[in-house]
């Protein structure tokens, strides 16, 4: 009996300590349990549901968590053209018609627990009604607050409560190799998460808008995200997804966004003045060519040149005449001529700024009190290769 009781003493010790070592080094082994089909009856395994588990390696659940619920939808209705207005055998075969109203559809983000939204201008221009549903079913209209179409960017205002609110980040700190997430609402699916990285930084003279600075990135980005999100891996924005390089209409793997720190620009100066007030100085600048740089007999290998003055406008007020260089503007480095309208259109019209320039083979500094830049005649046309992602 006692050599029994022996042996069954050491086999539960052994078990033990087989149970111990398991338990440290595998446990997913002993939480998998089995369940029996109800219509095969066939004996599976499965892992315990855990709705609080940790993410996988590698896995953007939390980033996509934070951002996404402050990620909307927007349906616009627009007024369309009277078919028969411009086609006389129309008219003669089926008479008068009325209008046939459009609908369009974009994404927007909630940056404001006020209930203000950023979107594209593209998005709302011309709209007549503006819905936004939330990410959580919730429907309201929406109205315009103010609109930007030189960054083709516009501020939309809701009023209703709970309203979930993004964490804006810091663009200028993103570099090419960075991790980014595009949300939004591609073809009216709903809302739809994709990932990839910044492909480049300030891409610009694509002919989408004014003052381009575009983020490039090859997160997928399609008709219907344009409004939407590019967060950073915590969930941060980045920037307003809002063009996409296609020829198909779809994604090709390069995307545009709007910096953030553009759209804080925007958002300030239309919910505190109304408008986007921008310096300028009437200039006609050109990036350096070598066929340029010869008629002007310029020396200068960096900066942008001044082709064309306006007659008593604040540059030649300041005495910058055509054949000059501009080097620097308030201290900071001009390389090509998109850098040098960001530049002046962030200065404060009627304060002096300190321009640095390159007459031939002089330096000079000079003070131009920029004025208010004019209001575009009319909106930048959209051309591709650059396509808004609507």
């Amino acid at each position: 009996m006692r050599r029994y009781w022996l042996v069954f003493s050491q086999a539960a010790t052994v078990l033990l300590a087989v149970y111990f070592v398991v338990l440290t080094l595998k446990p997913e082994w002993l939480s998998q349990r089995p369940v029996t089909s109800a219509s095969t009856g066939v004996a599976l395994t499965e892992a315990p549901t855990q709705a609080n588990a940790p993410p996988p390696a590698g896995s953007f659940r939390l980033a996509a968590q934070k951002a996404s619920a402050a990620v909307v939808s927007i349906n616009t209705l627009k007024a369309g053209e009277r078919p028969s207005a411009s086609d006389p055998w129309f008219r003669f075969f089926f008479g008068d018609q009325g209008a046939i109203p459009q609908t369009g559809l974009g994404s927007g983000v909630i940056i404001s627990a006020d209930g203000y939204i950023l979107t594209n201008n593209h998005v709302v221009e011309g709209a007549t009604e503006i819905e936004v549903a939330l990410n959580d079913s919730r429907k309201t209209r929406a109205k315009i607050i103010g609109t930007d179409p030189e960054t083709d960017l516009a501020i939309l205002k809701i009023s209703i409560g709970r309203l979930p609110v993004i964490t804006l980040g810091n663009s200028d700190a993103l570099q090419v190799g960075d991790q980014v997430l595009a949300i939004g609402n591609p073809f009216g699916v709903g809302q739809t998460v994709t990932s990839g990285i910044v492909s480049a930084l300030g891409r610009n003279q694509l002919g989408i808008n004014t003052f381009e600075n575009f983020i490039q990135t090859d997160a997928a980005i399609n008709p219907g995200n344009s409004g939407g999100a590019l967060v950073d891996v915590h969930g941060n924005l980045m920037g307003i997804n809002t063009a996409i390089y296609s020829r198909s209409g779809g994604s090709m793997g390069i995307g545009f966004a709007i910096p953030v720190s553009t759209a804080k620009l925007v958002l300030e100066g239309i919910v505190k003045d109304g408008v986007v007030t921008r310096g300028w100085i009437g200039v006609e600048p050109a990036d350096l060519s070598p066929e340029l740089m010869e008629t002007f007999g310029v020396k200068a290998r960096e900066g942008v040149l001044i082709t064309g003055v306006l007659q008593n406008g604040p540059a030649a007020q300041a005495g910058i005449r055509p054949g000059d260089v501009v080097v620097q503007v308030g201290g900071k480095d001009i390389a090509n001529v998109s850098e040098l309208l960001t530049a002046v259109a962030s200065l404060k019209p009627g304060a002096a700024t300190r321009f640095k320039l390159q007459r031939r083979e002089e330096a000079l500094d000079v003070s131009v009190t920029p004025g208010r830049r004019p209001k575009p005649r009319q909106q930048q046309g959209q051309a591709v290769p650059g396509l808004p992602a609507r």
